[in-house]
């Protein structure tokens, strides 16, 4: 875990290597927050749920037949001198039309580790089965995603970490001046940045009913 000092009225955005300070310490040269090499988890927009119709072909209301949603995301992680792997448990909660019979549904999500917000650099289809009781209109299961990142991809490079950490103080030229503004500092903090995101795998008739519903 690194400290990082994001950028407050005039102070700058920096990197502390101190573990003296603790996240949200104000210092005469910034806040301190943490960075971490450990990926951040999320569920991208419009793919944390799923809708199911019958018949098949139909949109209308009335013939929704099964809704799911991914709930509860989480995540640990755990890190050597080569890897940094994070694992995300999460909840599917789904509900159905009718109130029938035993019913078993199987959905799939997708595993991605993304880099710098854009790049996928590894991507797994996984499987959720949700049972349905008889009788019961409402079934819920969990799930358990793993993904790895080279540890050595998290690591600034040297010469953006000594811009990140230059102490700057108030009235110094660059004091008001967020490192990040840099485009190579910019983008070497993204590349070193990375997100294991969790989603249904869906259609593309899915992805646009999700959007325009």
């Amino acid at each position: 875990m690194r400290l990082v000092k994001t950028g407050l009225i005039a102070f700058a955005a920096t990197f502390a290597l101190s573990a003296c300070h603790s996240t949200g310490t104000v210092a005469d040269t910034g806040v301190y927050v943490t960075r971490s090499s450990c990926p951040q988890v999320g569920i991208p927009a419009g793919t944390g749920d799923i809708t199911l119709f019958n018949p098949a072909g139909s949109k209308d209301a009335a013939a929704i037949d099964v809704v799911a949603t991914i709930t509860n995301l989480r995540a640990t992680c755990t890190e050597d001198a080569t890897n940094v792997v994070s694992t995300a448990t999460f909840d599917v909660v789904a509900t159905r039309r009718d109130a029938g019979q035993a019913r078993q549904v199987t959905l799939p999500y997708y595993d991605v580790i993304a880099q710098g917000g854009a790049d996928v650099v590894a991507k797994k289809i996984g499987y959720v089965a949700l049972n349905f009781a008889a009788g019961s209109v409402r079934a819920q299961t969990n799930a358990q995603a793993t993904g790895t990142v080279n540890r050595g991809a998290t690591v600034l490079p040297e010469d953006v970490q000594r811009e990140l950490t230059r102490n700057r103080k108030p009235g110094d030229a660059d004091a008001a001046i967020d490192p990040l503004a840099d485009p190579k500092v910019r983008d070497a903090v993204a590349r070193a940045t990375f997100e294991q995101l969790i989603g249904f795998q869906l259609t593309q008739e899915q992805l646009r009913y999700n959007a325009t519903r």
